[in-house]
């Protein structure tokens, strides 16, 4: 979503130093995820820059976010997220350039605001690249385990022992393999579903 915010505000008018930004965006794609995770981990910490920065405001919770039984998982969720918005940007960039600009100026000269602006011209002229975001947004978060494992390790408790985590905890550390691979066949399945959907939702109804 954010991305797809992002890229409605970069559409409507020419901006400057547009690689630099697109570069910007994308450099978490191009970083280690242990390098990630440390860096999280610190900023994260009781100690760490957020919660510095929320004393400002009086808003410390006074605890290490990923120590949270309710506030680990967002917090992790949050990570992957802007781990995957530059990647979204950029879809959605390139998706923009193929629009063609006279059709937002249509929508000006008949009176439009930005709002249908991006309602009739650049949400369907993405509907493409929504796709594959989606997509790849989506099948990340079902299949997430390298930034649990990293971060918490499922901790605290089992708060953030998400369906990859779990696999790997029954199949390496507990020795259910029957279980882990039962929960591995689930999951497979639940990503082929999802996905089939979102194609399926994703065709021009026009085509």
């Amino acid at each position: 979503m954010l991305g797809l915010v992002i890229t409605a505000l970069f559409a409507r008018r020419e901006v400057r130093g547009m690689t630099f930004y697109r570069s910007v965006l994308f450099l978490p794609q191009a970083v280690s995820l242990v390098v990630v995770s440390v860096a999280w981990q610190l900023m994260y910490a009781q100690s760490g820059t957020i919660n510095q920065f929320l004393g400002f405001f009086g808003l410390d919770q006074g605890t290490g976010w990923l120590g949270s039984f309710t506030w680990a998982l967002p917090a992790i969720g949050f990570v992957g997220s802007w781990l995957l918005t530059g990647l979204s940007v950029v879809l959605f960039l390139s998706g923009v350039q193929k629009i063609d600009p006279s059709l937002y100026e249509a929508v000006r000269l008949d009176g439009g605001n930005a709002w249908h602006e991006f309602r009739h011209v650049t949400l369907p002229g993405l509907r493409g690249e929504l796709a594959v975001a989606l997509t790849l947004t989506v099948v990340a978060s079902l299949r997430s385990f390298d930034l649990v494992y990293l971060m918490t390790q499922g901790g605290p408790g089992t708060s953030t022992s998400v369906p990859g985590y779990a696999i790997f905890q029954n199949a390496f550390v507990n020795q259910q393999v029957g279980l882990a691979s039962a929960l591995a066949v689930v999951l497979s399945a639940l990503i082929i579903v999802v996905t089939t959907l979102i194609n399926r939702l994703s065709k021009d109804p026009e085509s």
